[in-house]
């Protein structure tokens, strides 16, 4: 049986490897944010793969799901708002593609 001391210290232990999620989160989402704003800025992605980001979207809805299904909100924060931002990037590579006219001569 646990002792109220051993209890005491595995709560301690559970919020110390939260904040090690939670920054952990902070770096790996907050890592998309300058390739939003490039996209933004150039109005355009001719370099982002879209197939890349497909799969990278289809695993961080997995993630997300997995996060959820456990309720880590390390997990659910990060992968929610990565999912974010990389549909972003996508969704502007798509607009910015279609929006830009078509070379002279074509």
């Amino acid at each position: 049986m646990y002792s109220t001391k051993n209890f005491s210290q595995i709560e301690s232990m559970n919020l110390t490897i939260d904040h090690l999620g939670f920054a952990a989160a902070a770096c790996t989402t907050s890592a998309f944010i300058p390739q939003v704003l490039l996209v933004w800025r150039e109005r355009g992605a001719p370099g982002v793969s879209t197939g890349m980001y497909l799969i990278f979207i289809a695993g961080v809805a997995l993630w997300f799901s997995y996060g959820v299904a456990i309720g880590a909100w390390p997990i659910i924060i990060a992968n929610g708002l990565t999912l974010l931002l990389a549909s972003g990037v996508l969704a502007m590579k798509w607009y910015f593609e279609r929006a830009r006219p078509a070379p002279a001569g074509s």
